[in-house]
């Protein structure tokens, strides 16, 4: 890539400070509604706005003015707590409750047409044999070939409520007539854990990349799952996950904690304290678990490596965590928008707050990756400050720290080379797929019938194709280079066509082949045999 290495940390610490951001939007409670009495302070706003609308010599919409005010006020407050406009709300609402209601599919605008790249597992589309290559030609009646529908108004139209009728007619590559298929609109799953499969005989894995309402149901249908295979040892991937509700987490530590452990505990601005205990029948009290951690792993996922740290279960294995523990409520505006406000603090079974300092601004917040990169902690461990005063011991005895961020017990440095680093960021980023959907165009009737096993064996990832993508990157602005990283391109060329023919889980066990922190946690299995 032709990127000055000076700046790919900066770039990084970007990527990662949207990320946390919009991580830290997602730690909420029960939607709460307060009404309050009206005071001076309220009606000098009320004041304020009504003098701009009727008096204020241009035409101006208050609407936004409001939007600004609301936004300034909460950016003095803490850095998570925020505002939700009406425009944004309904996607963040659908991305947290784990589903929404559609006919299922993902899409592209391909050509002169719409097309299927695969219908979702376990929704509408999938059950009535709508297939991945298939050209959405009519949406009840709607012509959408030669249409220059956006992608809202394309979803506004297969959106719908649940049990009302749609039918879709697509051209199959292959076949000459168009195909009908009359269903009705249902719930579609939006997966948080997106990757659940057996490592060795003994070891399981799974990654969960958000806390949604359904991920503890999630959880813990993939861990009966990886039971049933054998597994008594786990690494829980938490890795690069921003965080999310709060009940989630607890849930999923109570798979792994014995009856009446302490999970966390939380403390409000009136000093109340709120205990969460486990409860019975954890699927994994007997298991053992590895939770892989990284500079990313934020709120909800710290709340799981806290809890699990502090009551001496497993092993956190990565390097220091993000460091939020702050609690938000969602308090509902009248108008469709909404506001995050930070209603206490959480804290670790021993008592840690893992909140980082936030006093010198939102910049120096968001951008402590970067001083965590020129101070060396990325890549030693010797490298992190520790605050003696904020020193705790597990029941074990085992010395834990507060002040920010989960210390993980067994550090993984971060890879050295940065370009490569910022490499798998962006194939990741599903920068890969329009690419890959355009290679299968090539010969789908082929790809729709291979099997795993198959794929596995006949899909050879050639020098040509890695050549192809890096032109098509350049294409797209993005200046990469195949010279250094032809096995990267290979393996993340190879797992996105197999994301693109079977699931994501699929993609996340070939991704994962050559992962550093995953070497360690067999390493460590390895040594215990």
């Amino acid at each position: 890539m032709n990127l000055n290495k000076k700046y790919i940390p900066i770039l990084l610490g970007l990527s990662i400070a949207l990320g946390i951001g919009m991580g830290s939007l997602l730690d909420f409670g029960q939607n709460n509604t307060v009404f309050f009495a009206n005071n001076a302070k309220k009606e000098k706003l009320n004041k304020l706005i009504d003098y701009i609308d009727y008096e204020y010599v241009d035409a101006i919409n208050t609407d936004s003015i409001v939007d600004v005010t609301v936004n300034g006020i909460l950016k003095n407050l803490d850095p998570h707590s925020t505002y939700i406009p009406s425009a944004e709300y309904q996607a963040i609402e659908e991305n947290m409750k784990g589903d929404f209601v559609g006919i299922g599919i993902s899409f592209y605008p391909y050509q002169d047409s719409i097309a299927v790249i695969q219908a979702i597992k376990g929704g509408p589309s999938e059950r009535a044999g709508i297939q991945g290559g298939d050209r959405i030609v009519y949406a009840n009646g709607i012509d959408l070939v030669n249409n220059d529908i956006t992608d809202d108004s394309l979803s506004s139209i297969l959106k719908g409520k649940v049990r009302t009728p749609i039918e879709i007619k697509v051209k199959r590559p292959g076949q000459e007539e168009l195909l009908t298929f009359n269903f009705d609109r249902d719930h579609v799953p939006i997966y948080s854990v997106i990757g659940s499969y057996m490592i060795t005989d003994q070891l399981g894995y799974i990654k969960i990349n958000r806390f949604a309402e359904s991920t503890h149901q999630e959880f813990r249908a993939a861990l009966k799952d990886l039971i049933k295979q054998g597994a008594t040892q786990l690494a829980l991937d938490l890795r690069d996950n921003p965080g999310g509700y709060i009940s989630s987490a607890e849930g999923v530590v109570d798979e792994f904690l014995k009856e009446d452990k302490l999970i966390l505990f939380t403390k409000n601005k009136a000093g109340k304290i709120s205990n969460s205990y486990s409860q019975d029948d954890g699927l994994f009290e007997d298991g053992e678990v590895f939770v892989l951690i990284n500079e990313n792993s934020a709120s909800a996922s710290e709340i799981v490596a806290g809890a699990l740290q502090d009551n001496d279960k497993g092993l956190i294995i990565g390097r220091r965590s993000f460091g939020k523990g702050l609690v938000q409520r969602e308090m509902d505006l009248g108008d469709g928008s909404a506001v995050r406000l930070t209603i206490a603090r959480y804290y670790t079974p021993t008592g840690r707050s893992i909140q980082k300092p936030y006093e010198l601004g939102d910049k120096d917040y968001f951008e402590d990756y970067l001083n965590r990169y020129e101070n060396g902690e990325l890549r030693s461990v010797d490298s992190i400050k520790v605050d003696d005063s904020l020193k705790f011991r597990t029941p074990l005895g085992k010395i834990v720290y507060g002040g920010g961020g989960i210390i993980p017990d067994i550090f993984v440095p971060k890879n050295t080379d940065y370009e490569i680093e910022h490499l798998n960021y962006v194939l990741r980023s599903g920068f890969m797929n329009r690419f890959i959907f355009g290679e299968l165009e090539k010969n789908r009737p082929y790809y729709r019938d291979l099997t795993l096993e198959q794929f596995q064996e006949e899909v050879i990832i050639s020098d040509q194709l890695i050549e192809d993508f890096i032109s098509f990157s350049r294409s797209n602005k993005l200046n990469l280079r195949a010279s250094k990283y032809r096995e990267v391109y290979k393996r993340y060329l190879k797992a996105t066509i197999a994301k693109q023919l079977f699931d994501n889980n699929t993609f996340e066990m070939m991704v994962n082949e050559d992962d550093t922190i995953l070497k360690k946690v067999m390493e460590l299995t390895q040594e215990k045999e």
